[in-house]
């Protein structure tokens, strides 16, 4: 799988703004190249004010242009949302300020990220939809962790929209996190009582 690292601070800036992350998801709805005005129309906005983030996101590497088509004498530019791994790097050591700009910035396109997926299983939930939840313990070296996430992620591939939505599919938003229990976290198995069984999953009734 494709991978970018986003290394500086202005990448950071870039991505973690939420109206490009917004316009990220609509490119990605569509399942196929778009032009600005295709998904301005779908997020109810202006072309220009659309096209100024595209060319923010298409500068470090999120949107690619992958062709061009002359419509009624204007040239149409249809782009594609990159749909690999996305690192964050940043090359400085110890405490340094612009290592510490660079935690923020990734603090917030994280908490961003969060926030939105949040929003949308809650209004799911709200619906009656069908959802598949998971909360599970587990345990393992800092090598078999980053193994695992790898794993899943090649599993999710065959799903990816470089395959095209097929009729009878529908699309569903899969947001996953794999991350160590803090040493101020109560031990998960200390909440539990002894009378009860934790369920580590559920399927709400659709």
């Amino acid at each position: 799988m494709q991978h970018i690292v986003l290394s500086t601070i202005e990448e950071i800036k870039v991505y973690s703004d939420p109206y490009r992350i917004q316009i990220m998801n609509t490119f990605r709805k569509q399942g196929r190249p778009s032009t600005v005005k295709e998904v301005a129309d779908l997020m109810g906005e202006v072309p220009a004010k659309v096209h100024y983030h595209v060319k923010k996101l298409e500068k470090i590497g999120l949107l690619t242009l992958v062709s061009t088509r002359e419509i009624n004498g204007i040239i149409a530019k249809y782009y594609e949302p990159f749909e690999g791994e996305i690192h964050l790097h940043h090359e400085d050591e110890g405490d340094s300020p612009l290592k510490q700009v660079f935690q923020s910035e990734t603090l917030k396109l994280l908490n961003e990220m969060y926030e939105q997926s949040r929003e949308r299983f809650m209004k799911q939930a709200s619906q009656g939809d069908r959802m598949f939840i998971s909360d599970m313990t587990l345990y393992a070296t800092n090598e078999e962790a980053e193994q695992l996430f790898k794993d899943i992620t090649k599993l999710c591939e065959p799903y990816f929209t470089d395959n095209k939505k097929q009729d009878g599919q529908e699309e569903f938003r899969l947001f996953s996190s794999l991350s160590k229990q803090l040493e101020d976290e109560p031990d998960s198995k200390t909440e539990v009582k002894p009378s009860k069984k934790r369920k580590s999953s559920s399927k709400p009734k659709s």
